[in-house]
């Protein structure tokens, strides 16, 4: 997939450019599957199946002399996850010149839900009732993106994302959730939320990767039942009148936001590093200590050293998942200085050991 940025595009130059990309594709190994064209927000977005990215670069300027702003590698079933298809669209109209216009537009609301780890659910509650919450989570959770219109684009583990077009369908989709579990006489699991929205291509070398990133880092600070919304999400939406006043809905400020944005882009580049302690922190996001204190305090509820900490505990738990590694190599991929000081904060904060954890994630074999 590629990125253009064309200050005051409209749809039909895109549909010409496009049939020019057609004229050319062959002799460039490539096939021109569809394109997201915003004029709103100037971009148009291509779906190109390509030998690799300078064919990209050449079809296009040999075409029409548009070169992409950015090319990466997507895979098309993540495509049509997120973006609901991979070809034109069905009802794209065609001219009386054999155009295909149509103006649609790649941008897209994420809701992001995470619950808890589905090892520790397993401990606390054992694999029967742990399956059954599980079950009667998504469940509901499915329902309600059904109704509001949205997009199941990923489910891995404790993690949902979805997508909607619709911000007001996005937001009202998050509310009838949290209303639904807050309100169950049955037993839920921890859950919380967050939204964020944007472009399927910026800075990351992948679909949605900011996104879903900014998901995730809003959805970090709050607790237990909780929904989250980033700036972007509440400007969408603030004609609307949907966001309850209460304690278990936040709606993130800009300049807040941009503080979250800093504090775990500096953990996620730093994280493995053992020397990276409080003072590192702090010069790797130009703050003092006493500021990284405050703004932490605020922000997540935590000291820096404590989510410092938890930051590494949670990338513990993911790299256990991917290799079934020794307890010595976690905690030193994970950034610990020592098994025993890892193993002493995995059992505070899990209530198990992480030779425990991996018992779970790994059972023994039974002779």
């Amino acid at each position: 997939m590629d990125v253009h940025i064309v200050p005051g595009v409209k749809a039909r130059d895109v549909a010409e450019a496009h049939s020019k990309d057609l004229l050319h594709q062959s002799e460039y190994e490539c096939t021109c599957m569809t394109y997201w064209v915003d004029e709103k927000r100037e971009s148009i977005f291509c779906l190109i199946e390509a030998p690799d990215k300078k064919a990209v670069e050449e079809m296009h300027n040999r075409a029409h002399g548009l070169i992409p702003n950015k090319v990466i590698e997507v895979s098309s079933s993540v495509v049509e996850a997120f973006l609901g298809r991979i070809y034109d669209p069905e009802n794209a109209v065609t001219t009386d010149d054999g155009l295909k216009v149509f103006a649609d537009p790649s941008f897209r609301i994420l809701l992001f839900i995470q619950t808890e780890d589905p090892v520790l659910l397993n401990y606390r509650l054992g694999p029967v009732e742990a399956m059954e919450l599980t079950q009667q989570f998504n469940q509901l959770v499915r329902q309600n993106i059904q109704e509001y219109n949205g997009r199941e684009a990923q489910h891995h583990g404790n993690d949902f994302i979805i997508s909607f077009s619709s911000a007001k369908d996005a937001v009202s989709c998050s509310l009838a959730i949290q209303s639904a579990l807050i309100s169950s006489e049955k037993k839920v699991p921890y859950f919380k939320m967050g939204l964020s929205a944007g472009e399927p291509i910026v800075n990351k070398n992948s679909l949605f990767g900011d996104v879903i990133e900014k998901a995730r880092n809003i959805t970090a600070i709050v607790q237990n039942g909780q929904l989250i919304l980033s700036s972007a999400v509440i400007e969408l939406v603030a004609k609307d009148d949907l966001l309850p006043k209460k304690d278990n809905v936040m709606a993130l400020k800009p300049q807040d936001e941009r503080t979250v944005d800093m504090l775990f882009t500096g953990l996620e580049e730093n994280w493995q590093d053992p020397e990276f302690d409080i003072t590192a922190y702090c010069q790797s996001i130009n703050m003092s200590k006493s500021q990284l204190y405050r703004k932490t305090v605020s922000l997540t509820g935590l000291s820096p050293n404590l989510l410092l900490k938890d930051y590494r505990l949670q990338k513990a738990k993911e790299l256990m998942k991917k290799q079934q590694y020794s307890i010595a190599q976690v905690t030193y991929e994970a950034g610990f200085t020592s098994p025993s000081y890892f193993t002493k904060c995995f059992k505070k904060k899990y209530s198990l050991l992480p030779m425990e954890y991996l018992d779970i994630l790994y059972p023994p074999a039974v002779e």
